[in-house]
C-alpha cells in the first residue's frame, strides 16, 4: 500500500457549527492523535480524501502536510459518514512512523470453490492483524477449494504476508461451508417419502 500525499489546514473552530462550515467548505473535520501528542485539529480536502479511502479503505496511509509546516503519517482509525448524503462528518486518524507495527483489521477475501451443492456463510469480513503501519496488505486471502459441507475456514488458515502476524484468536470462524437449501429440501422430502412408504407396510404387518 503506498502512502498517498493529501493537504491539510488547522482547525480553530470547534462544535457542530464549526464543523459544519468546515464541510461546506469542502473539506473534512479531523483530529490527528497518538504516540502521547497533544491532539491536533485539522481540515482534509473531502474529494482527496474521499477518493484515497476507496481506494485503500482504512488501511490506507496519509502523508499529512499541514499549512502551518508540520506533516505526520497516519491512518484512518475511525470514520463518521453521513448515510443519507454519503460524505464524510469527522475522521479520527492515528499517528504512525515508519517501521512501527500497529493492529488493524484487514478484509479477508476467500478464493476458490466449496464443493458442489455447498453454501458458504460468512462469520466475518475483517482479521485483525499486527503489522507495519506502511506496509499493510490491503486484503488477506482465505480458500475454500474443495470445501465439503461442515467444514469451515478459520483464521488460522487465512495466508499472511511476510512481516504480518495474526492478532485475532486463531479459532475465530471466517467462513462455514453448509448444504445449499435447495439440496436440504431435496433431502427433507426423500426423508419424508421414504416414511410414508414405510407407513403403510408396517400397518398391513
Amino acid at each position: 500500500m503506498s502512502e498517498v500525499k493529501i493537504s491539510a489546514e488547522p482547525r480553530t473552530e470547534f462544535g457542530k457549527g464549526g464543523a459544519r462550515r468546515t464541510r461546506r467548505a469542502g473539506k473534512v473535520p479531523a483530529v490527528l492523535y497518538g504516540h502521547g501528542e497533544k491532539p491536533r485539529h485539522i481540515a482534509l480536502p473531502a474529494r482527496e480524501f474521499a477518493a484515497a479511502i476507496r481506494h485503500g479503505g482504512m488501511t490506507q496511509v496519509f502523508n499529512i502536510e499541514i499549512s502551518d509546516g508540520s506533516a505526520a503519517l497516519a491512518l484512518a482509525k475511525a470514520i463518521q459518514r453521513d448515510p443519507i448524503k454519503d460524505t464524510f462528518d469527522h475522521v479520527d486518524l492515528l499517528v504512525v512512523r515508519r517501521g512501527e507495527k500497529v493492529t488493524v483489521d484487514i478484509p479477508v477475501q476467500l478464493t476458490g470453490e466449496a464443493a458442489r451443492d455447498t453454501l458458504i456463510m460468512t462469520e466475518s469480513t475483517t482479521l485483525s492483524v499486527l503489522a507495519d503501519a506502511t506496509k499493510l496488505p490491503e486484503h488477506l486471502e482465505a480458500s475454500i477449494e474443495g470445501l465439503e459441507a461442515g467444514n469451515h475456514v478459520t483464521a488460522a488458515d487465512v495466508k499472511l504476508p511476510a512481516g504480518v502476524e495474526l492478532a485475532a484468536d486463531p479459532a475465530l470462524i471466517i467462513a462455514v461451508v453448509t448444504v445449499a437449501p435447495s439440496q436440504a429440501v431435496e433431502a427433507e422430502g426423500g426423508e419424508e417419502a421414504a416414511e410414508a412408504e414405510a407407513a403403510p407396510a408396517a400397518a398391513e404387518a
